[in-house]
This record gives structure tokens, C-alpha cells and sequence, in this order.
């Protein structure tokens, strides 16, 4: 994608991007912004949703800080974000809708479970991984996986870097959880898979992947499992 340049050559100097970049220039602004408000914001900011989590794209980019971005901004975000964070789909009269894939925090009707994402109905052969931060392992073998202010725990269907498998962890995971699916949902717990490949739990009715799912939770740098100290 060509750099971005503002319709107005003096740009929008109090416009930042949300999570605080000061470039709205760069790509990476643009997904942090649509982030923001495709899985948070979208509500709050006046913006009509879909079945699906399905919003019209031509409203965001009437909004404020979207203004210095164009559709095919956009269209390149999607096509080039590395997690498949996006989808957009195109609609009679050339009309475009974009949502979030996942990791939204939104509590409504129209980012349902069943609407947005695929149940899994058959855990027989699937692997779910969790990648997390070593200083956080204390306090997750005490209370399990939790999903926090988001509607989900992500996991990952395998280690990053195997086909087919791009998003769902940090690429800067100290420690990877392994959970037996097929436990957790003989137990009740449910599990989708989104349009991006990332696996994702409400988890129990408290919001938690409790810890008596872990297989093993492997330390990436001394390849220890941490599940047998």
C-alpha cells in the first residue's frame, strides 16, 4: 500500500489514534483504531450493528477519527493484517460492512456467540493452546484461564507458526497452556472457532477456563513443564 496522505495537508493535529499512536498515517494505526471500536466501541460511538457484529463501513469513516482514511485504507488493512484480525463483505449497491473477527468486549444481541462465530460441536482432534506472560502463571494455575472484560478466552488451535495457525497468542508468549477441550466440554464449557482460526471460551459461568483442564503448560525458553514442578 502507497503511504497514506491526508486530504488535508495539515492533517488532523488533535486526532490520535486511541490506543496512542500519533500517526494516522501509518496501517498500524488504522487496525489499532478499528480495533478499538470494532470490538469495544462501535455502541458508544453511535454506530448501527448487524446480525454478526457487522458494521456499514461508510459510517466509520464518517466518524471523526476516521476521516483521514479511505475504503481502500481499509480494504488494504484487511487483506495485510498478519492475525486476520477483519472481514469486510460487500453488499447490493457496492455497499461495504466490516466486523472484527473476535476479541470483542461489546454486550449486545448482534455480536452473539451463534451469530458470530462457529460452534464447536465435535472437540475430537483439536488442539487449544493458550499463550500467556511467565508472571502471570501464579496466579492462573490458582484461579484458571479468565476472559477478563472480553466476552472470551482466545486460544490458539496449535503452536504459532504450524499451518494455519496465525492468531490467537502474542507472538511474544513466554509460556504456552495446553487444554484437554474435550474435558472442559463434556463438563459444559463451551468453545467457538472464529473466522480467523482463533479458538475462544466464555468459559464457566464466572468467565474461567478453571485449571483442572491444563494437559501442560510449557516454559518456551527452558522447555520445562511447569504442571510438574
Amino acid at each position: 500500500m502507497q503511504p497514506y496522505r491526508p486530504r488535508n495537508p495539515r492533517g488532523h493535529p488533535h486526532r490520535t489514534d486511541p490506543r496512542g499512536s500519533n500517526d494516522p498515517s501509518s496501517t498500524i494505526a488504522l487496525s489499532k483504531a478499528l480495533s478499538w471500536l470494532l470490538r469495544h466501541n462501535a455502541v458508544q460511538e453511535g454506530l448501527h450493528i448487524e446480525s454478526g457484529g457487522w458494521v456499514d463501513l461508510s459510517a466509520v469513516l464518517k466518524l471523526p477519527r476516521f476521516t483521514n482514511w479511505t475504503v481502500d485504507d481499509v480494504k488494504a488493512v484487511v487483506a495485510s493484517n498478519d492475525k486476520q484480525r477483519f472481514s469486510l463483505r460487500e453488499l447490493q449497491g457496492d455497499r461495504l460492512e466490516i466486523r472484527a473477527n473476535q476479541g470483542h468486549t461489546l454486550k449486545v444481541k448482534e455480536v452473539d456467540d451463534a451469530e458470530l462465530l462457529e460452534p464447536i460441536t465435535d472437540p475430537a482432534g483439536i488442539t487449544v493452546i493458550h499463550g500467556t506472560y511467565l508472571r502471570h502463571w501464579d496466579a492462573i494455575k490458582s484461579t484458571g484461564l479468565s476472559r477478563m472484560k472480553r466476552n472470551h478466552v482466545h486460544f490458539a488451535p496449535g503452536e504459532l507458526g504450524e499451518d494455519g495457525v496465525t492468531s490467537g497468542m502474542r507472538n511474544s508468549a513466554q509460556i504456552y497452556i495446553y487444554v484437554d477441550i474435550e474435558a472442559a466440554m463434556r463438563d459444559g464449557v463451551k468453545f467457538y472457532r472464529s473466522a480467523n482460526n482463533v479458538i475462544l471460551s466464555p468459559g464457566n459461568r464466572d468467565g474461567f477456563v478453571e485449571p483442572k483442564y491444563f494437559t501442560k503448560v510449557v516454559d518456551l525458553k527452558s522447555k520445562k513443564d511447569l504442571l510438574l514442578e
